[in-house]
């Protein structure tokens, strides 16, 4: 193990998170969805349950192929390169955002949504295979959560930008009549992906794995994937697990996918405030996964998902009933100081459960599908419910229960805790 070439890798492996959070956050959740149902779809309430049906659409195609990825690439090798094509399509469907009119192109924008999403989401599964190699594992909470941190710094950062300059000033002198203050979102965002992902291919190395063919590594690892899928029903510590972490992330993308959708339709804020609300949740939630990744080391993986989903049920409540945009502001900006380590302790905890380091794509393959395989249904039902009684507050109240089963089930599984005076050589 060399030290400085350590701390590269992680650093680099860090700014990935930081790039990708500009999709995330600019795209799915304050700009993009916020865009879609005010300026392109019919109405708000249409345009919520469209995006629903796309996030869900997305959500089935990522579900069914990210362990399927994952099992092929622990036998063909080549994690880096399967990460750049992902990472590709994603920002590649992002740039094309730039063509979302308003009041037109409704199938257009969300089909580069769709696809943005799949590239983004199965670009983690091998993004997230490289902790258990670089992290050694008194520092796996820490470093996983300072991953979670710079995601979210980074996206403020980007969403600042986006607002200072594009979209409150206009420096550039936009076409306000065709939003292109807004549509310059997605090349900005496929720009600032591409730029803080690079590190990561220049200093983290490739991943050991066997030199197999492409064609026999489809076969082994489809055959290795139906036998560990086969497996997990004796494997109810992990199952259990997968289980949980399939119900409070289905809670969690729901709210990414229409918290902005939900602050501009209930609340009434602008598009301004919606983008300075995503500033200001972005900054407790990176501040809160950076404080509280010492926790995850020290009391567990488990007990900082549970504490954090527990509180974030309890902040979520006034959310739902109350109408004061002030008290709005502070529940939901306390509430974020709990997202970033229930995000980070969660794939942290994925690493304690795995047994064999190197089948870690695969098994976050099955994360992955765990986080996936249900991932139509949050935003499914929130848009069922909000047509069916014509109220965003009766879909976001969806969110607080998924979050709260979530929790009671983590109670079962027996987590895996390293010593903190346990350190293991890495790979670098």
């Amino acid at each position: 193990m060399v030290p400085n070439r350590r701390l590269t890798a992680i650093i680099a492996w860090c700014l990935y998170d930081a790039a990708a959070a500009s999709f995330s956050i600019i795209v799915m959740t304050f700009i993009f969805a916020t865009y879609f149902t005010l300026k392109i779809a019919e109405n708000h309430i249409v345009g919520t349950y469209q995006w629903a049906n796309a996030t869900s659409l997305a959500g089935i195609i990522i579900a069914l192929a990210s362990p399927l990825f994952g099992a092929i690439a622990d036998h063909a090798g080549h994690h880096k390169r399967w990460l750049f094509f992902f990472s590709a399509l994603c920002i590649v469907s992002t740039a094309l955002l730039w063509f979302a009119y308003p009041h037109q192109g409704v199938y257009f924008t969300l089909t580069c949504v769709v696809l943005g999403t799949i590239g983004f989401e199965i670009a983690l599964v091998f993004y997230n295979a490289f902790l258990p190699y670089l992290a050694p594992k008194a520092y796996l909470g820490r470093i996983s959560g300072w991953g979670w941190g710079c995601g979210y710094l980074g996206g403020i950062l980007a969403l600042t930008i986006t607002l200072v300059l594009f979209v409150k000033t206009n420096i550039f002198h936009l076409d306000t009549q065709t939003a292109a203050q807004i549509r310059i979102a997605g090349p900005f965002v496929a720009i600032w992906y591409a730029v803080l992902a690079a590190p990561l291919f220049l200093f983290v190395p490739e991943l050991p794995s066997p030199s197999t063919t492409f064609r026999s590594a489809i076969h082994v690892g489809v055959k290795e994937l139906m036998g560990t899928l086969k497996k997990l029903p004796h494997e109810k510590n992990i199952l259990i697990y997968l289980i949980s972490h399939m119900i409070y992330t289905d809670g969690l993308n729901t709210l990414f996918a229409f918290g902005g959708i939900y602050a501009a339709g209930t609340y009434g804020l602008s598009f301004e405030q919606v983008l300075l609300l995503g500033i200001t949740m972005n900054m407790t939630a990176g501040l809160g996964a950076l404080s509280l990744a010492w926790i995850d080391d020290y009391l567990g993986s488990k007990i900082t998902v549970i504490l954090s989903l527990f509180f974030m049920v309890i902040l979520g409540i006034p959310i739902l009933f109350l109408h004061s945009k002030a008290i709005f502001w502070v529940m939901a900006l306390l509430l974020c100081i709990f997202v970033g380590p229930v995000q980070s302790a969660s794939r942290s905890l994925m690493v304690r459960l795995i047994a064999d380091k190197e089948m870690s794509t695969e098994m976050f393959g099955l994360y992955a599908l765990s986080g996936k395989i249900t991932a139509f249904i949050g935003p499914w039902l929130l848009g069922m419910m909000t047509l069916f009684f014509n109220s965003q507050r009766v879909g976001m109240a969806t969110v607080l229960v998924f979050f709260a089963i979530g929790a009671l089930l983590l109670f079962f599984v027996k987590e895996n805790k390293f010593s903190t005076l346990t350190i293991e050589k890495g790979y670098v």
